[in-house]
């Protein structure tokens, strides 16, 4: 299988946050940014695999600070590591004042998906080529990452989790 450089999944999605998308403080909900980062890594993982892909788990979202209905939201995703079946996307959210122009890094997380085949089964995925230091870096730091949850998963699997 031949393999993808890292931008050739870049996904960018933008949202103007309206009244129905935040709380009483007028406040953007965390499930909304959950959505819109979901929804921008799966057409990242599935530009990549080129094969229908769902999500396997979302690492540690830390809501920074809110986002105000009246702003632009965009999610920034791009596939970093892909293993056999599974990729990691990588997805950054920027909140824009479209009046001012100020644009804040509100939230970032990883998101591992796994591609499958027509019958619903986990299916390979081209590996990942990186092209620049900055795609070697993010591919490297993945990796660590997956092994990470690797060992997470085999402990809690050894607890009867």
């Amino acid at each position: 299988m031949q393999g993808k450089h890292p931008g050739q999944s870049d996904t960018v999605m933008s949202e103007l946050m309206m009244p129905q998308h935040a709380n009483i403080m007028g406040n953007v909900f965390g499930g909304v940014l959950l959505s819109l980062l979901d929804r921008a890594a799966a057409v990242a993982a599935i530009r990549h695999a080129g094969k229908p892909c769902v999500t396997v788990s979302v690492d540690k979202v830390d809501f920074k600070e809110p986002i105000h209905v009246g702003e632009l939201v965009t999610a920034f995703a791009r596939v970093n590591f892909a293993g056999h079946t599974s990729m990691e996307v990588g997805v950054k959210i920027i909140a824009e004042n479209v009046l001012s122009g100020e644009k804040r890094h509100t939230n970032s997380c990883y998101i591992t998906y796994v591609a499958l085949d027509e019958q619903g089964v986990p299916t390979d995925v081209p590996p990942i080529l990186p092209e620049t230091a900055d795609d070697r870096r993010r591919y490297d730091r993945a990796a660590q990452r997956r092994a990470s949850r690797m060992m997470d998963r085999r402990y809690a699997q050894g607890r009867g989790e």
